[in-house]
């Protein structure tokens, strides 16, 4: 079954539906992100281009249905999802968990021989191949809004919003768990580009650990390192724009 170039789905987000735009951008969100951090990045590129945010299960609308905590098993149904997609220019982007997701569903459709995006921007994450020791995902819920603290991903005033934490951390608990049991492939190469984006305070990542993405195309590479910590891309929006603009000129 195909998807309308203009339709939203419960995986598929289109906020500014573009049906005649001749390119497509998809967007992956970080842990516990959902579908609509993306909005304004949705309007800034529409109509002249079909912007997709991707939805997991476990937040938002999608609340009441269970988180999917292994990477692998969410890409494969992201994969399913956009080959009902028609055939135009893609570029995926994704952040922090959003950009192995991205690497790991563009690995899919190349494989498939459809649908791959011709560049993937990774923001906020080492490269898929490289590994740290974390465990937020076992920690109590005290823990992991510590670790939202640290990260500084969350407003203030959400961090002081009981019910919306308590709403929220199924998801955090869930992405979690998905992103630090995954094990990348070191063999593992796309065909596509790659662009990195990182911040140089990113507690989740050294400029070092993010130039491993390097290993993991056949096509060009590319990394620019912006002031800030993890979530370095709300300071830096303009310049970020300025990145996907490239990519989907290319």
């Amino acid at each position: 079954m195909s998807t309308a170039d203009d339709v939203s789905t419960a995986w598929i987000r289109r906020y500014h539906p573009a049906a005649q735009a001749g390119r497509r951008l998809v967007c992956f969100p970080h842990a516990g992100g959902s579908a609509s951090f993306f909005l304004p990045t949705s309007a800034k590129f529409a109509p002249d281009t079909d912007v997709v945010a991707i939805q997991y299960p476990g937040r938002q609308d999608r609340l009441r249905e269970p988180c999917i905590t292994d990477i692998g098993m969410l890409a494969d149904r992201i994969v399913d999802e956009l080959i009902a997609l028609s055939e135009k220019p893609t570029v995926f982007f994704g952040h922090s968990m959003g950009s192995v997701i991205g690497f790991e569903v563009a690995s899919r459709l190349e494989r498939k021989g459809v649908g791959a995006p011709h560049t993937l921007i990774a923001s906020g994450r080492r490269g898929p191949s490289t590994h740290r020791d974390e465990s937020v995902h076992r920690r109590d819920d005290d823990g992991i809004i510590a670790e939202l603290k640290v990260l500084n991903g969350t407003d203030a005033g959400v961090l002081g919003d009981e019910e919306i934490i308590r709403m929220s951390l199924p998801a955090l608990r869930g992405d979690h768990r998905a992103i630090e049991t995954y094990r990348g492939d070191p063999e593992q190469r796309l065909r596509g580009s790659i662009t990195v984006l990182t911040g140089d305070a990113d507690p989740k990542t050294t400029v070092e650990e993010a130039e491993v993405w390097r290993r993991h195309t056949e096509g060009s590479f590319r990394i620019r390192v912006f002031a800030g910590g993890h979530f370095f891309l709300t300071r830096h929006q303009q310049a970020v724009n300025e990145e996907i603009a490239q990519a989907l000129g290319a």
